[in-house]
């Protein structure tokens, strides 16, 4: 069966160590992925050491699977090390704006989705945490990342303690447009979110969060216009600070 058809996020991890050279293998195969101009616009940051993942959980809103997981990798928007390669080749790169971070960016997430791809037939599982963008600084400063090097992607990394359901999806229909990209009227919306909103943890997270819709559970709590707007606020500041915004 294709390994995507079952996969799980995985929080919770056997007390089992991750073998150095199977995942050297894994980060090897995973750089055979489409990459902008094969310039190949990312770096692997790869933390085992306790004191290192207990640095990093601030970061990351002390989930656990940062400290409990035997590995934690950060990718990055890497845009240093070809600059670097320009300058030592008598080339003058213009690498320094939006445009070169939304590229390594591209690059970078493209190289995390395909090692996720390679670890589920290993039988390894992840977590992949989007909280990577929300206190980026941080991670900057535990990492050690220099100018034109960001960090876009978090994954937790071991042998699986758990087997967790599989999360719902929406149905091909609501995402897939032809020829143009035709709009959602109400019924649309009704068609394509009834199994999400009618399954049964869904709609005891509507009762537990005393709200009326699973809609007002994401835009009311989970993820609110205040926090949004903060962490946009976090996000430019640091790419600024990073050399990618003037």
């Amino acid at each position: 069966m294709n390994s995507l058809l079952t996969r799980r996020t995985v929080r919770k991890y056997a007390d089992r160590d991750v073998d150095d050279k199977l995942l050297g293998r894994l980060l090897t195969e995973a750089a055979r992925t489409q990459t902008m101009g094969n310039l190949q616009l990312y770096s692997v940051v790869v933390t085992r050491a306790d004191d290192m993942k207990q640095r990093l959980a601030p970061a990351h809103f002390h989930q656990p699977m940062i400290t409990e997981a035997p590995v934690v990798l950060t990718v990055c928007a890497d845009f240093n090390r070809t600059t670097q390669w320009a300058r030592c080749r008598k080339a003058e790169p213009g690498y320094d704006n939006f445009l070169s971070f939304i590229n390594a960016s591209i690059d970078a997430l493209l190289y995390t989705q395909t090692l996720c791809n390679l670890m589920d037939e290993e039988g390894l599982g992840y977590c992949y945490l989007g909280t990577t963008v929300y206190m980026p600084q941080l991670i900057i400063d535990v990492l050690r990342l220099p100018r034109l090097v960001m960090p876009v992607a978090t994954l937790t990394v071991g042998w699986p303690a758990e087997e967790p359901p599989l999360s719902d999806r929406l149905p091909t229909e609501s995402f897939v447009h032809q020829e143009t990209y035709h709009d959602y009227t109400p019924a649309d919306i009704d068609t394509y979110y009834k199994y999400k909103e009618q399954l049964e943890e869904n709609r005891h997270f509507v009762t537990l969060n005393q709200k009326e819709t699973l809609a007002q559970v994401f835009t009311d709590i989970r993820y609110t216009r205040k926090d949004n707007e903060a962490m946009s606020a976090t996000l430019l500041d640091t790419l600024r600070r990073q050399g990618f915004l003037d």
